[in-house]
């Protein structure tokens, strides 16, 4: 029974390897930031979610050190039990703050907030209409609450509305749209203009997972909500991109809904508390991007992210349309993206092939990120040896 098991798992892994689909783990022996040390040598970092570049930024890690001095390396214990320290009371209310919500509840992962925020809130009772392309996060978080489930093709807004309205129909007690206001693997930002006015027309709450826009979108960094000047009723996101590069989670929303899910979430009430350390360097993150220096580097960014977009474009590659710095440039095949992304290793840049089922069969990519930290020079070098890659295999 025992060597059934074991045969059958190495004949997974024989088969996810023969698509082309396994994902390597290349191991970084640097700081974090635009260019990393693999292998022996430096390379460009094009993949991190590193967008305001903070993740090594020598301010946000002495601030983590220094809150791992004072409040040591963790609490040892729930935020019920004997866990709940000063500083997380204190980053409770800077995000709120930062971000314009009454309260917010911190979560060891931006994984647990979505998988925590559904089933406290709503019950058989009600619905939740879900975006095809949402994160895995959310279709988890969904997964564990007893609503009705309706999903509704990405960022369309007819098929939205033909949820809306079966929802309705079918009798729900309260309905919530739940999407990303930035899709991870295409850079698509949702239609929340779109959606707020459904959402009136047809008394649909709004939740939002921002993990992918805190920080770098929408005046001073607030978000994609921001961005498109609208309400929502919750707000998700981490502290694990561009508010440091960390680790761990939040949801924003009204001091009465903060309260239940401190007394429901589960990923809360079970898990230990935030470290001090990320705590510190979540503080300082959001003081840099809620200032002026923020909005310098939300336009290094955006600067960073026109270039390559049209440099690449000029070159012949096929990227996906959008303004996001998310850029992803489309391979189609598994095998072809594992051996782009291996040849531009070779190179002098470190990429990521992505392939199912982390994006759908068929629709292999390069997932390239700007970050602000990254210079002209260092784009016109990906771009060039992007070129040479692409040239081998027959890409363009």
């Amino acid at each position: 029974m025992t060597a059934s098991f074991h045969d059958r798992i190495r004949a997974e892994l024989a088969d996810i390897d023969a698509q082309g689909l396994t994902k390597p783990e290349r191991v970084i022996a640097s700081r974090q930031g635009p260019v990393i040390k693999v292998g022996g040598r430096d390379v460009l970092n094009f993949c991190a979610n590193n967008y305001l570049g903070l993740a090594g930024d020598e301010r946000v890690t002495q601030a983590g050190i220094a809150a791992q001095q004072k409040w040591g390396a963790g609490t040892a214990s729930v935020r019920f039990i004997c866990g709940t320290l000063e500083i997380h009371k204190e980053l409770e209310r800077a995000v709120a703050d930062y971000l314009g919500f009454e309260d917010t509840i911190l979560f060891a992962a931006a994984f647990d907030a979505n998988g925590g925020i559904f089933e406290p809130l709503f019950g058989a009772e009600d619905a939740i209409v879900s975006d095809s392309l949402n994160h895995a996060s959310i279709i988890d978080g969904v997964r564990l609450c007893k609503a009705k489930r309706y999903r509704f093709a990405n960022s369309d807004m007819d098929d939205l509305e033909t949820q809306l309205k079966q929802a309705r129909a079918d009798g729900a007690r309260e309905i919530v749209i739940a999407t990303d206001g930035a899709f991870s693997m295409d850079g698509y930002i949702a239609k929340l203009k779109d959606i707020r006015a459904l959402a009136d027309k047809y008394q649909a709450l709004i939740m939002v997972d921002d993990c992918h826009a805190t920080g770098f979108l929408g005046p001073q960094g607030r978000g994609s909500y921001a961005h498109h000047g609208v309400e929502i009723n919750f707000l998700t996101g981490t502290f694990g991109k561009a508010l440091g590069g960390a680790m761990g989670g939040f949801i924003c929303a009204t001091s009465e809904v903060v309260a239940l899910l401190k007394q429901r979430a589960r990923p809360y009430l079970f898990s230990n508390a935030l470290a001090p350390s990320v705590c510190g360097s979540s503080l300082e993150a959001i003081r840099i991007a809620g200032g002026d220096e923020g909005d310098a580097l939300r336009k290094q960014l955006f600067a960073n992210a026109v270039r390559y977009r049209a440099a690449m474009t000029e070159a012949g590659f096929t990227l996906l349309p959008g303004e996001h710095p998310i850029i992803p440039v489309m391979l189609g095949d598994a095998k072809l993206a594992q051996d782009f992304a291996a040849r531009a290793l070779e190179l002098g840049v470190y990429v990521i092939g992505f392939s199912f089922p982390v994006v759908p069969r068929g629709q292999a990519r390069i997932r390239t990120q700007m970050s602000a930290a990254h210079t002209f020079e260092q784009i016109d070098q990906t771009v060039a040896a992007f070129t040479t890659a692409g040239r081998e295999l027959g890409v363009i």
